[in-house]
């Protein structure tokens, strides 16, 4: 169980544990339930807003070529600080190199499954990935559950930490209202490879696939996803709260799934491609669920 999931579990008002007692019981340092996060400063969310735009024009940029491109707009900075914050963002470089995602050292990873498989079916190939959401005033997280054939997304979580909770609970609610894939495919990022993750797809049956570090074109499918969701929908806005930001991915994941024209099927629309194999009781529309 994860650090803030024990956290939550601790209940301030307990009639007969004390917080001290609950916290042996759960393995969880008072001090570490105590603790209170230092956010990012103002200049700091300005430089990870500016960041994540650049991004999305130079994916190939490293934190080596981001400080230079700011600093040649006047933010005099290091190249230290440009590595952290990229890190905190869960940005890297795209290109084919050793490394690029950092598993826990102690989470157990898997092979690739889909080297030369034809995908020809919604449920054949599942996969997920974790991007950043830049706020007016701060930042929060997004994974999304992308059906491989039909590009349908099929659940999403908003979480203001990385810890797999959140992606755990998208993978539940896909599960629960679509079915079990036959694979499920992600980076080696320690939210896939954590035991509650894990142990969830086993469980259901799906057979866990890993891309190859350094390789981001395994996943290519939902990096694609997040491009277009940040061109067409976060970056015309200013989006202030967790609760704005819920109610703008519900909009646009919705438009995406049922109303915006795929080119990869001649203008037909994601859920519309799912929804010809879809399972008895499969659900039209995607409800806007989240966690914040």
């Amino acid at each position: 169980m994860s650090c803030e999931r024990r956290r939550k579990i601790v209940d301030l008002g307990h009639p007969v544990l004390s917080v001290r007692r609950q916290c042996e019981i759960l393995k969880l340092q008072r001090s570490t339930y105590y603790y209170q996060p230092i956010g990012e400063s103002a200049y700091n969310l300005v430089l990870m807003k500016r960041i994540d735009e650049l991004f999305l024009e130079l994916p190939f940029f490293g934190s080596r070529q981001m400080r230079n491109f700011l600093r040649d707009e006047g933010h005099l900075i290091g190249r230290n600080r440009v590595r952290r914050l990229m890190r905190k963002m869960g940005l890297m470089a795209v290109y084919q190199k050793p490394k690029t995602s950092q598993p826990h050292p102690q989470h157990k990873t898997y092979p690739y499954l889909l080297r030369g498989k034809a995908i020809t079916r919604p449920n054949q190939v599942w996969c997920a990935d974790i991007t950043y959401i830049p706020m007016r005033r701060g930042f929060l997280y997004l994974v999304a559950i992308m059906d491989w054939h039909s590009r349908a997304v099929l659940a999403w979580r908003v979480s203001n930490t990385m810890d797999a909770d959140f992606c755990v609970a998208a993978l539940e609610d896909a599960m629960n209202r679509y079915g079990v894939p036959e694979i499920f495919n992600t980076d080696q990022g320690s939210q896939f490879t954590s035991y509650e993750f894990t142990k969830t797809l086993r469980e259901a049956g799906a057979r866990i696939s890993m891309d190859g570090r350094g390789r981001w074109m395994d996943n290519v499918m939902i990096e694609r996803l997040w491009r277009s969701l940040k061109y067409e929908c976060l970056c015309l806005r200013e989006i202030e709260t967790g609760s704005e930001l819920c109610r703008v991915l519900a909009w646009w994941f919705g438009f995406y799934n049922n109303r915006r024209p795929h080119k990869t099927f001649d203008g037909r629309k994601p859920m519309e491609i799912y929804q010809q194999y879809k399972p008895e009781g499969v659900p039209p529309l995607i409800s806007p669920r989240w966690a914040a």
